[in-house]
């Protein structure tokens, strides 16, 4: 077990040895918050292993997480009533692209993705509405692109990311549509990444 620990580790530190090149490996972990847009607050967590096509473009494959909780719209209700969206998942394919010429640890990047969003049930807080009424709020599915900006200081990342989710119908037991939850959220990003060597040559 040591011996394997020691291998990795190793294999780590030359990967940092050396600039970023195409046709790198690398991955990449991020923490944040999620602000709903209409909205409320929550948590997500992006991991997205990525393949360097050029020394500052990279592609990959984001898988994500959020938890919202956020304002349900009823139709036939006056008032919004809060609920929570337990887990919302994605895999999104990403392109990102670095501005560093290699004389800087620090690259600002932008990028966009665009993938697909499984929208898990709701459970309403508000103890007024009479549970059969709502029912069961299935999940849904839905397409939806995705646009972010940030830096990376070295190995660490700071970031902002807009999700355009669009909104999902919520049905009751008899599939009636009687409201709607906006699904749209902007997230702020904390992260780091691993593999791909490092900006400043």
């Amino acid at each position: 077990m040591k011996k394997l620990f020691t291998v990795i580790v190793i294999l780590l530190m030359t990967q940092t040895t050396f600039a970023q090149r195409a046709g790198g490996f690398r991955f990449q972990m991020d923490l944040g918050a999620a602000v709903p847009k209409d909205g409320g607050i929550g948590a997500l967590v992006n991991l997205e292993p990525q393949i360097l096509v050029k020394e500052n473009l990279a592609v990959g494959l984001r898988l994500g997480v959020v938890g919202l909780a956020k304002d349900v719209t009823y139709y036939n209700i006056p008032d919004d009533y809060n609920g929570e969206v337990a887990a919302n998942a994605s895999i999104t394919g990403t392109v990102n692209y670095y501005f560093n010429k290699g004389n800087s640890s620090v690259a600002p990047y932008i990028g966009a993705g665009f993938g697909y969003y499984a929208l898990s049930n709701i459970d309403i807080e508000d103890t007024t509405i009479d549970e059969d009424q709502i029912g069961n709020l299935e999940a849904t599915f839905a397409w939806a692109p995705m646009v972010r900006a940030g830096v990376e200081l070295g190995k660490f990342r700071i970031g902002a990311e807009y999700n355009f989710v669009p909104t999902s119908n919520l049905q009751n037991v008899s599939g009636q549509v009687i409201g709607e939850a906006t699904n749209q959220y902007f997230g702020f990003t904390l992260g780091f990444f691993v593999g791909g060597g490092r900006w400043r040559n």
